[in-house]
């Protein structure tokens, strides 16, 4: 019996993953599982444990500094509606997606070796943020049309919304648990400016999907007049679904609840590594720490997809999820305390426990979040507005960054004065438990419920009628030339 139920238990997620081919399409799970796994999972964790490394070893800035630098980061991100806007209304060469994901991929192989190859001396901190940058845009492009998708299949199939983000999550998380285990390996054998370079391959494979991805190419002559009233359309039908208060108190929640949790993530880095103030944690063990919080991550997607998705409402949800993550805070501050040593708990084994349980209570707050982002898009323009709506919780990351980098500063936390961390590990605590107040702002209903009205929209001039919209898929070689000779003989 314990050996059937041990099969049963493996083959699960198989049976899973085949259920969402049947339903959803082979090609959108792969799509997903490219960009990501690789472009967000395994690129996304490599390029923060390597920068951190970067800006202190290489650059030498302070951890006030360098929040401020990674704020910057997030424009990209912020930027999300322009790009969804670029691939949803202006073509090239009568292509929406294709050139984009090969734009993508040129401008994250071009940033990543320009800031690995060119001497220290000839890359000034700006120059070498403006290259960081363009990594991360490279990421943000790439990971529009994939937004769109799942937005769109989630007001089709509702009832598979939480199985889609869920799928998203655990490609993440893998990904992830990949890219930080093999990141200190990579600082300590190749230098930081070394690893940096490694960050090129996954912009590589948008590249190669650019020339793969199968997509109708569109006949009609572009027209500079139906572009601007598309563009007109999107904006107008935008303005009108944030005013409905179904959408613009959610999207209040989620935008204050991620500025009001201030990331001091640069101090307690320098401190982990400090050999004098902190516990003096060696390159390999920092990227293991991430790798063990990925695989945390990864329990906290199953938890929320097997015990939460389906009984609780959203408003419920995140009320707890928002509580645990304020008592997760207190984890950081004994930590920077030291209790933990007068607990007689060794440092490795409490920066795991404390790592794994912030991640999985990170998860449960942000899993949520998304499938809520989903139900809010209106029909027509759905991807631009789930696109809008991550940027508006970018904005609120951004704010979290600068807010954060700004109280190291006041607290003057430098890179070898550690004195009032523990200040501000308390300001930051203070401010996640105050988010409960704003929690009526979400709504009470499930997760399978509609919230916005499929007819929100109707009779305006969106930017993707049913007669002009085009199917973009992944699929194999023998597809596509089926495709294509369907396409000629109906040209005969």
């Amino acid at each position: 019996m314990s050996k059937n139920r041990l099969l049963v238990l493996i083959c699960e997620p198989f049976q899973w993953i085949q259920m969402l081919c049947k339903e959803l399409n082979t090609s959108f799970v792969l799509g997903v599982v490219t960009v990501y796994g690789f472009n967000q999972g395994f690129s996304g964790s490599l390029f923060r444990v390597v920068s951190d490394y970067y800006w202190k070893d290489v650059q030498k800035i302070q951890p006030s500094t360098v929040q401020l630098y990674v704020g910057f980061y997030y424009i990209p991100w912020i930027m999300k509606p322009v790009w969804g806007l670029l691939t949803d209304i202006f073509t090239v060469k009568g292509y929406h997606r294709r050139p984009y994901f090969v734009i993508s991929g040129i401008l994250g192989v071009v940033s990543a070796l320009s800031v690995a190859l060119v001497n220290v001396q000839f890359m000034p901190a700006f120059m070498a943020l403006i290259c960081l940058i363009g990594v991360t845009a490279s990421m943000a492009i790439a990971d529009v049309t994939i937004d769109a998708c799942i937005a769109k299949n989630s007001i089709q199939m509702p009832s598979l919304a939480s199985d889609m983000q869920s799928l998203c999550g655990f490609c993440t998380s893998v990904g992830a648990l990949i890219g930080f285990s093999s990141s200190g390996m990579f600082v300590h054998q190749l230098g930081a400016k070394g690893a940096l370079g490694l960050l090129a391959l996954a912009p590589i494979l948008l590249i190669m999907l650019g020339f793969f991805i199968y997509e109708s190419r569109s006949s009609r002559p572009s027209n500079q007049k139906a572009t601007t009233e598309k563009v007109v359309g999107a904006m107008n039908g935008m303005y009108k679904t944030i005013k409905y208060p179904q959408v613009w108190k959610p999207s209040l929640y989620m935008h204050l609840s991620l500025a009001l949790s201030i990331s001091t993530h640069e101090g307690q880095f320098y401190w982990y590594t400090d050999p004098k103030a902190g516990p003096a944690f060696s390159q390999e063990f920092v990227g293991m720490i991430y790798a063990i919080g990925a695989v945390a991550s990864i329990a906290g997607v199953l938890i929320y997809h097997k015990l939460l998705k389906d009984y609780y409402s959203f408003r419920k949800l995140l009320f707890f999820a928002q509580l645990l993550y304020g008592f997760s805070g207190m984890l950081d501050l004994t930590f920077v305390l030291r209790w933990n040593l007068k607990l007689g708990i060794p440092d490795y084994f409490f920066v795991i426990f404390e790592e794994c349980v912030s991640r999985i209570v990170n998860r449960l707050r942000w899993m949520p979040m998304i499938v809520l982002s989903t139900k809010l898009c209106p029909l027509g323009i759905e991807g631009t507005f789930f696109a809008l709506l991550m940027c508006i919780d970018s904005l609120g990351q951004l704010s979290s960054k600068w807010s954060g980098g700004l109280v190291l500063h006041l607290f003057h936390v430098t890179r070898s004065d550690f004195t009032n961390l523990w200040l501000v590990m308390v300001i930051k605590n203070a401010l996640r438990f105050s988010t409960l107040a704003l929690i009526f702002l979400v709504p009470k209903a499930d997760q399978y419920e509609v919230l916005v009205p499929p007819d929100l929209l109707k009779g305006e001039n969106l930017m993707n009628s049913e007669e002009e919209e085009e199917t973009i898929q992944l699929v194999a070689m023998n597809e596509k030339m089926e495709a294509m000779e369907g396409s000629s003989l109906r040209e005969r």
